[in-house]
């Protein structure tokens, strides 16, 4: 089977791998929007590297989204300030990072912003994330629901919270790293608070 191209879906705060993948493909991918949002996977949630560990990041979702809504058409909950929660915990881990106070006003501004939509939100991210790692990238997104591509890759299932990767990733300085080693695969802020300028050269 030859692959034409790649299907990915739209995460929060996506992984190194994920970046790593689309600029592989880029510019034969396709963002999935109209699957049924699956339920704990990084759609809605992102790792990043805290003093205790792996801190895990979620949105939450309104009630009703988790049966059977096409991803669009899930709701943002802000019943609580998780934005400030999430802005809070990225200062926290991060604001000693080489490069955090270089990217700070521009991810400032998705935790004041009221979005409705989790992938409005998700998608507002992405094209920013894009322009800092300075990945020229057109987002093309699916116009059905396909369960399976005989001639694309699918990432929607295999980069999954729950499944250890396989992605080889070459490492680069974090900041907690004494404490608890190198971890991989953490969402890319990670990467950009900590290597600026240079992440793209680790994609």
């Amino acid at each position: 089977m030859i692959e034409k191209g790649a299907v990915l879906p739209l995460f929060y705060l996506p992984s190194v791998e994920y970046f790593a993948e689309l600029n592989i493909y880029n510019p034969d991918f396709l963002v999935e929007k109209y699957e049924h949002f699956p339920k704990q996977t990084y759609r809605n949630r992102a790792n990043i590297y805290s003093p205790d560990g792996v801190l895990t990041l979620v949105i939450p979702v309104m009630k009703g989204s988790k049966v059977h809504t096409p991803v669009k058409d899930v709701k943002i909950s802000h019943d609580f300030n998780w934005q400030r929660l999430h802005w809070m915990s990225l200062q926290g881990c991060y604001r000693r990072s080489a490069y955090f106070e270089y990217y700070e006003d521009e991810f400032a501004i998705f935790y004041e912003m009221k979005e409705q939509f989790l992938f409005d939100y998700n998608e507002k991210l992405l094209e920013m994330l894009l322009k800092l790692l300075k990945i020229k990238a057109t987002i093309r997104y699916t116009n059905h629901y396909e369960a399976e591509y005989s001639d694309m890759r699918d990432f929607r299932q295999s980069i999954h919270p729950k499944k250890p990767s396989a992605f080889p990733q070459k490492p680069y300085y974090q900041l907690f790293e004494e404490r608890h080693g190198f971890m991989k695969n953490l969402s890319i802020v990670d990467l950009l608070f900590n290597q600026g300028p240079q992440a793209g050269n680790f994609l």
